[in-house]
């Protein structure tokens, strides 16, 4: 059997607007693939064809080994889905909840509970098994429902924006916990998110906007697409000044979110010059290495909201 996901020319329209447009990509076991874009991209309409909830319009995938459109059934059974929205029964406990996901791929008696045992164990949560899943934070039930997910050891965990609400602390411990998970049980990791540094942690990311997949690579390769720092700078004329920058300084430009976005060498140094010569118009100014939202501007021309 085929250790990969294979994703070719995938499309899918709605009455009123195209969701996906010949979106192709692959991914292997081992990997965390993270499909990164703002709301309204085509990530949750991607979710749902891979997840077998919806048929696609046009296109191929193949699921380790198993054609998505004619062995549906089979593809069911290999994978451990997460959606973004809770499907933790709350009044149960965490064993319960567990237990009964087990049942229903035909797992019991010692087997179900060594397995349960251990992913509790693994996930942190092995001390509140005999807890209801509503007294638990939202941070605990997101480690529990993963968990669940994990019951029948399925080949592929699909995580729909799986940090969706949580804090800074708790999106590095689920990251951990992903990674993990990819490396011991040799499984397919593939999440959609939003979160810039969710994505950062993957092994790839796919970026989409306006159902394209408009880039692809290890974070590092998409950053290394920008050239040398990324300059912000806030002005009260962000417009006429952008134009005057240009005039001056000879580099290219964009404006979002009202700002002025520069990208350029030794961006230390062009900080320097730029306020020493427009000392009255610039409000503040400040200069980083790229991120994928600088990646995601740079290919689309628009912010990442």
């Amino acid at each position: 059997m085929e250790n990969t996901i294979e994703v070719e020319n995938l499309s899918h329209t709605y009455p009123t607007r195209c969701a996906l447009d010949n979106v192709s990509f692959s991914v292997s076991s081992g990997e965390i693939f993270c499909l990164l874009g703002p709301n309204g991209s085509g990530k949750t309409t991607l979710f749902r064809i891979l997840s077998t909830l919806m048929p696609a319009t046009s296109g191929n995938v193949n699921f380790l080994g198993y054609n998505l459109t004619t062995e549906m059934k089979a593809i069911r059974k290999l994978l451990g889905v997460v959606f973004q929205h809770p499907g933790l029964d709350a009044k149960l406990t965490v064993g319960e909840n567990l237990r009964h996901q087990g049942h229903l791929y035909g797992l019991a008696g010692r087997t179900l509970r060594h397995r349960i045992d251990e992913l509790l164990e693994r996930f942190g949560v092995a001390d509140r098994i005999d807890e209801r899943v509503e007294e638990l934070s939202g941070g605990l039930q997101r480690r529990v429902e993963i968990a669940k997910s994990m019951v029948h050891s399925p080949r592929v965990l699909l995580l729909d924006e799986p940090s969706s609400g949580l804090d800074v602390g708790v999106r590095r411990q689920l990251c951990d916990y992903m990674t993990s998970l990819a490396k011991t049980e040799n499984i397919l990791v593939l999440l959609t998110t939003h979160i810039l540094d969710e994505a950062e942690a993957g092994t790839r990311v796919g970026i989409l906007d306006a159902g394209r997949l408009v880039a692809l690579g290890t974070p590092a390769e998409l950053k290394a697409k920008v050239g040398g720092d990324v300059v912000l700078i806030e002005s009260t004329d962000s417009e006429t000044l952008s134009t005057t920058i240009t005039e001056r300084f000879g580099v290219s430009v964009v404006l979002t979110d009202n700002r002025i976005r520069v990208e350029c060498e030794r961006g230390h140094e062009f900080v320097r010059d730029v306020v020493a010569t427009f000392p009255e118009e610039i409000q503040a100014v400040r200069f980083g290495k790229p991120t994928l939202e600088d990646v995601f501007i740079k290919l689309t021309g628009s912010s990442f909201i």
